[in-house]
């Protein structure tokens, strides 16, 4: 899209779908080491074979961090200075990721609005929210949804 203007007339409109990728072992440990979040579920890779889910599964907030890239696969805008990630209204960890498991993204957009400029006659950019789902790409079956903010600016 040339313009983050071309998001207003895309509302209600599913996106696309992103690549498919996949969370190592390695990307959780590193992750873990980043938070803090040693959580044995997480790391532990032998105690975890034991556990409730089989073996160690990522952390839900780094499913949630790969949102940006999934939706960067999804959605090309041009012609802005800046884009930011504005926030999020709603975020649902349904099932959990094994490392290795094939993920995508389904991106949906719920809605977008400009941005007023520093006069009343100007828009500095575009706000948007999509819905995305981040699903195990072989059974189209939810791990993670939300709904992310974000901004364009012109």
């Amino acid at each position: 899209m040339e313009s983050p203007h071309d998001l207003l007339g895309l509302v209600g409109a599913e996106l696309g779908v992103s690549e498919v990728r996949s969370v190592s072992q390695a990307d959780v440990n590193a992750f873990a080491d980043v938070t803090g979040d040693h959580q044995w579920i997480h790391v532990d890779v032998e105690r975890a074979k034991e556990g409730p889910f089989g073996g160690t599964i990522a952390h839900g907030f780094l499913t949630l961090s790969l949102a940006p890239l999934l939706l960067a696969d999804i959605l090309d805008v041009r012609g802005f200075t800046m884009g930011v990630n504005y926030g999020l209204d709603r975020v649902r960890f349904i099932q959990p990721l094994r490392p290795g498991t094939p993920i995508q993204g389904v991106a949906t957009l719920v809605d977008a609005v400009e941005l007023p400029g520093t006069d009343d006659k100007s828009a500095s950019g575009v706000q948007a929210k999509a819905s995305l789902v981040v699903e195990f790409a072989d059974e189209s079956q939810p791990c993670c949804v939300a709904e992310l903010l974000f901004r364009y600016y012109a």
